[in-house]
């Protein structure tokens, strides 16, 4: 697991616990226990500030970074994501959204491609993305964020084409590579779920940051479908029902770990 996308964890959990901040001596600290080194860190902190996700900033005579203001919101708007994560119904309908860019601003092109990617949305064809209507309020939230609204227009509504509604999603969305990275999921942690003997805050702490980090990216590729647009025995409600169990299950002894860290 690349050590920057455990690192945005670790901000996201606690960092903004402690008034958006971590030092560096803590922040590697904190790495040491996932098994990184400092070297590691280092490079990866370098990559996230030139990237704009971290600010260098000092406190008391500390080195240390703060997350900025865009990654603030979009951690925030990711919080309703990663802990609730909607399941869209029927009834609740399609969003569809239509683009276009002159081609003269071809970089704002690809930035409205990989937000609604980001975002979770399925291309029906060419400049028509489409995603379950629940995601409306969140997408208007980031186009304007993003300063991209004046592309695109917004259609909520029924899909009236012909053929399985079933059938169009497995062409909107690439369901085979969502069955193996929520089969994955599910191998990999398991196994922790099952056991029994209580886990210390070292280990709990050792076993959630990754645990949430595999799982951060899940509930972006799948927006929520209907569970009657996708195949029997879809893997992400078990992924699902798993990362709620040992959310609950390691979240309350990794806290208690990290902030003795980050308060000794």
């Amino acid at each position: 697991m690349p050590p920057r996308q455990l690192i945005l964890s670790l901000y996201g959990l606690y960092a903004r616990e402690e008034g958006n901040w971590l030092s560096v001596a803590s922040l590697i600290a904190l790495m040491a226990d996932l098994g990184t080194d400092s070297a590691a860190v280092r490079s990866s902190v370098s990559r996230l500030k030139r990237r704009g996700v971290l600010e260098a900033a000092r406190r008391d005579a500390q080195a240390g970074y703060a997350l900025s203001t865009d990654t603030l919101e979009m951690l925030r708007e990711g919080d309703h994501r990663i802990w609730s994560r909607p399941r869209a119904t029927v009834a609740d309908g399609w969003l569809v959204l239509v683009f276009s860019v002159p081609e003269s601003e071809r970089e704002r092109r690809h930035a409205l491609r990989s937000l609604l990617s980001r975002l979770g949305f399925g291309t029906a064809a060419p400049g028509v993305w489409v995603a379950p209507a629940t995601l409306h309020d969140e997408t208007v939230q980031a186009l304007d964020r993003d300063g991209l609204t004046a592309y695109t227009e917004l259609f909520r509504g029924d899909y009236l084409g012909a053929g399985e509604v079933a059938a169009r999603v497995g062409e909107w969305w690439d369901l085979p590579a969502l069955t193996a990275l929520y089969s994955e999921f599910i191998g990999a942690y398991r196994p922790v779920a099952r056991r029994r003997s209580a886990l210390s805050p070292g280990a709990a702490f050792a076993a959630y940051v990754p645990m949430l980090t595999a799982w951060r990216r899940l509930p972006y590729l799948d927006p929520g479908l209907p569970l009657e647009h996708l195949p029997r025995d879809w893997p992400g409600v078990e992924a699902a029902e798993l990362f709620t169990s040992l959310d609950s299950r390691l979240r309350e002894g990794a806290h208690e770990h990290a902030h003795a860290i980050l308060h000794a």
